[in-house]
């Protein structure tokens, strides 16, 4: 499992790079990437396991946040309620979005970054609803359709895959306006 000091940091050079794509069948070394980020995931949303471990929660964590340049990332968005199953919880390989809304949605308290130590304040508008077409640890290929908050967070995922940070995305000059019909999500 991942701790705190595997995650790579803000400034290195792996994280503004245009990860490879991931060939098939995974290879031992992919397949215990893809666990050890989603082991890391589960660990992190565990209150007690996370104090424990000294971890930052996350919902999120693509490879190159723990230092390889490949397109995949884990993905696990906890429902509000805790009986219930995740709203989504895949390991997700060669990601694409094939369409996505002309409507927005930002996150109110802004995002946060497993990579990003402080905290930069700001919306980022990304797509309210998106489809998502990927291929899972198997090599199966998926295509879902997300909204709100597991659309913002695969985009988010998906940016690291791409060298982008989220606060690439905050407007600099008036760093909380966002598009008029933008749906705020709490």
């Amino acid at each position: 499992m991942y701790l705190m000091k595997d995650i790579t940091r803000d400034g290195n050079p792996v994280l503004r790079k245009r990860a490879a794509k991931v060939s098939f069948p995974l290879s031992d070394e992919d397949q215990k990437l893809a666990k050890d980020m989603m082991k890391y995931l589960e660990v992190s949303q565990d209150p007690e396991l996370c104090e424990k471990y000294k971890l930052r929660a996350g919902v999120g964590l693509a490879a190159p946040q723990v230092g390889v340049s490949k397109q995949m990332a884990a993905v696990l968005v906890p429902a509000p309620d805790e009986d219930k199953k995740p709203l989504f919880k895949d390991v997700i390989i060669n990601p694409v979005i094939v369409s996505e809304s002309v409507q927005y949605g930002a996150l109110t308290e802004g995002e946060g970054c497993l990579s990003v130590d402080k905290d930069i304040p700001g919306y980022i508008p990304r797509h309210d609803r998106i489809t998502l077409r990927y291929q899972d640890v198997n090599g199966e290929t998926h295509k879902v359709r997300l909204k709100h908050y597991p659309a913002i967070v695969c985009q988010h995922e998906i940016d690291h895959l791409h060298g982008v940070l989220f606060y690439d995305h905050i407007n600099k000059d008036q760093p909380f306006e966002a598009p008029a019909d933008t749906v705020m999500i709490s």
